[in-house]
């Protein structure tokens, strides 16, 4: 688990996708324009989460956008004076499904493996020992999971043998498991070779459909974790977002 291998080297990920186009229509009377734009204590919420992965490695963010992309520009060379990171868009001409927004960011990327991040959730993973642990898998992707109790907005993972996908539970109440943190690292060049079609959820046709099938694994992981998608969530990361800011990286 990852407590017992984060304190050792891993493999170096540089780069991230955000998918951050979804434009909040469940918050739409408390926030005008994209989710990951929406202000926890006056800060935008995709600041936060670059800062924390720029804090774990990342020199090089490609945000998946659709409609609203142009919110962004001035807010991204802020960041990116303030945090010294790259970034690069790639905009959707029409709406992909999040699988298609990867596969159009993949295109954009330079790494062979690449870090996929849901641009209105946080959750604050050891980057290392995520990619030590997709290196030792030979996986094709690794799913950041987060242990929760007396949840019923989330569908439940199940794992397999030494963390082999499983299967994917639908959406009920659970009085324990383990949830997608919807942080994911992908072999970006396997992933792009795939005969995917134009327009399909990641999650349901490309992790769903290839469940027990592929080389797909999850890592447990205790970081704090909050998704902002509905108003009573978007309000608890109000109260709860912690601060100081948390961190797995080193100090420079």
């Amino acid at each position: 688990m990852p407590d017992a291998i984060s304190h050792l080297p891993g493999p170096e990920i540089t780069e991230a996708i955000v998918l951050a186009g979804g434009l909040g229509t469940r918050l739409r009377d408390t926030v005008k324009g994209p989710k990951s734009l929406a202000l926890v204590h006056g800060r935008p919420f995709l600041s936060y989460l670059l800062e924390y992965f720029q804090r774990e490695g990342i020199r090089r963010f490609i945000l998946a956008l659709g409609l609203g992309n142009e919110d962004f520009g001035g807010f991204l060379e802020a960041e990116r004076r303030r945090l010294d990171f790259l970034y690069d868009l790639s905009v959707e001409a029409e709406p992909l499904g999040t699988g298609g927004a990867i596969r159009l960011a993949c295109a954009r990327a330079w790494e062979p493996e690449i870090l996929v991040l849901n641009g209105d959730s946080f959750f604050g993973i050891d980057l290392k020992a995520l990619a030590r642990f997709q290196r030792e898998k030979k996986a094709e992707c690794c799913l950041s999971l987060k242990a929760m109790e007396s949840f019923d907005r989330y569908g439940r993972v199940e794992l397999g043998p030494e963390g082999s996908l499983l299967r994917f539970q639908e959406k009920q109440f659970y009085p324990r498991g383990l949830i997608n943190g919807g942080v994911y690292l992908l072999d970006r060049e396997q992933f792009l070779a795939e005969p995917l079609p134009d327009k399909f959820s990641f999650e349901r046709d490309y992790l769903e459909a290839g469940c027990g099938k592929r080389r797909f694994f999850g890592l447990v992981q205790d970081g704090f974790f909050i998704d902002i998608g509905v108003p009573e969530d978007y309000q608890r990361a109000q109260n709860e977002f912690p601060r100081p800011f948390p961190s797995h990286a080193e100090p420079c």
